[in-house]
């Protein structure tokens, strides 16, 4: 069984969550979580230079063995999509050159892994991860939750599809 570090990361421009687990064998535990949260006086430039430069050091901070990242899924905001887009792959980009091979996830994918079905909303995938690290508290902000399912569903991937959701 695997014996890996594994950081999530859901894509934003404004924030972009983050989650780090150790996978032991079948066993998941919580290592961090946070957000990179860019200033909305800046431009997009600016903006996706500090994303780059954050995740540098997250990733020199906890030395992650995999990365899995979020697809996109765009809404009706194709502006909006866009940006995150571009963000997305600024961490794509980093986590590449840090990494050398990044694991995508669909949205649907990480619903499944988390509650079994594709038709979970936020709260139910964020209860879910919060059960499955055993957390009694909720993980704030939303998009670190949201990396660490995305980091989860790697996990539960490493060990041949299985899930822990409760």
């Amino acid at each position: 069984m695997p014996n890996k570090v594994i950081m999530g990361i859901d894509p934003g421009f404004g924030i972009m969550g983050w989650g780090v687990i150790r996978l032991t064998g079948e066993e998941v535990n919580l290592i961090d979580y946070g957000a990179i949260e860019t200033d909305k006086e800046q431009n997009f430039g600016q903006r996706l230079c500090k994303i780059n430069e954050d995740l540098a050091s997250l990733f020199e901070e906890y030395q992650p063995d995999d990365i899995a990242i979020e697809e996109l899924f765009f809404a009706a905001n194709v502006t909006t999509g866009l940006k995150v887009a571009a963000a997305r792959g600024i961490a794509l980009m980093r986590a590449t050159y840090y990494h050398g091979e990044v694991f995508n996830y669909k949205p649907n994918h990480i619903k499944m892994a988390m509650t079994g079905t594709c038709k979970a909303k936020k709260k139910d995938i964020q209860t879910a991860v919060g059960k499955i690290l055993n957390q009694e508290q909720k993980i704030k902000p939303d998009d670190a939750a949201d990396a660490l399912a995305i980091a989860l569903t790697h996990a539960f991937t490493l060990c041949g599809g299985l899930s822990l959701s409760k």
